[in-house]
């Protein structure tokens, strides 16, 4: 099997909200695609972004989000600048650097930065 792109879902309770959340958050212009109704999806390279209005799944635990960046210590900051929730970086000794932004719903998205 070779995959040609991942897409990641995330259930929201208010598409609107999540959806300027996630851009302010993100750094993200107008969603990419907006396929229906209660739907919005981000074109982020190496995956999609989708956040799909679904108040009844929004932040329930399940949902596993880990994206790979260069920095995780100074992305935290840039967070924190902003006033979003997140949770102490996590340092492992010559293994990961890795850290938790919580959205709007309870939904947690890790960031992980590999040290080897």
């Amino acid at each position: 099997m070779q995959l040609k792109s991942v897409t990641v879902g995330i259930p929201v309770k208010d598409l609107t909200l999540a959806v300027a959340w996630y851009r302010a958050a993100f750094e993200l212009g107008e969603p990419d695609l907006v396929p229906m109704d209660g739907l919005s999806e981000f074109d982020l390279g190496p995956f999609w972004l989708q956040l799909a209005e679904s108040p009844e799944r929004a932040g329930v635990e399940g949902i596993s989000v880990n994206l790979s960046v260069a920095d995780a210590s100074g992305e935290r900051q840039r967070f924190l600048g902003l006033g979003l929730p997140v949770s102490e970086l996590q340092h492992v000794e010559g293994v990961v650097d890795y850290f938790e932004l919580t959205d709007l719903d309870g939904n947690t998205i890790g960031f992980v930065t590999e040290l080897s």
